[in-house]
């Protein structure tokens, strides 16, 4: 019944906060330690985008993706890419967007949603451990507050970094800043 929805749920949620903590101390150990694949991202944005589209909560635009190779574990990078998309969605009003742009030696993943945005004070808190920006971001809308930061200690692991901007489309954009794959 409705109580065991409640359970699993919860219990998920313990999962997933138990998951994020063991990556992040990992990550916090290997000192940027990854592997050094080469990943095509804009595979792992399409197949992202594919599983956001079935839950249904949000139009995808995955207009903007052009080709972009890093070196790195494709793994770790699909997670990071998760949790954009992931926490895009949570305050989208409707619409996401993601698009791979290279920029020279740079590869730059942005994900973009049509939210409320993040203001420019609260920027370099929200990517720190278990911020979460009070503006409709309540308890039940699911985050631990370890999504993004989990985002930047993937970024720093292989070489990059994430930047919080505007988005075009009226709310957060997160820029996944990583170098090429030589």
């Amino acid at each position: 019944g409705e109580l065991s929805d409640v359970v699993l749920e919860e219990g998920a949620r313990l999962q997933d906060l138990v998951d994020s903590l063991l990556l992040l101390t990992r990550l916090d150990e290997s000192s940027g330690v990854v592997a050094r694949e080469p990943v095509d991202l804009d595979d792992l944005v399409l197949e992202d985008a594919r599983r956001v589209r079935e839950i249904g909560r949000v139009a995808v635009d995955t207009t903007g993706v052009s080709p972009g190779r890093v070196a790195g574990d494709a793994r770790m990078l699909a997670r990071a890419l998760r949790n954009l998309t992931n926490n895009a969605a949570r305050h989208a009003a409707g619409r996401i967007a993601v698009s791979i742009t290279v920029h020279g030696a740079t590869v730059e993943l942005c994900v973009d949603d049509d939210g409320a945005g993040i203001p420019v004070a609260d920027r370099a808190r929200v990517v720190e451990r278990f911020v979460r920006l009070d503006e409709g971001r309540a308890r039940d809308a699911g985050g631990s507050g370890l999504g993004l930061a989990i985002v930047v200690q993937i970024a720093r692991a292989h070489d990059g970094d994430l930047r919080v901007e505007d988005s075009p489309l009226g709310g957060a954009r997160f820029v996944l800043v990583l170098p090429v794959a030589s």
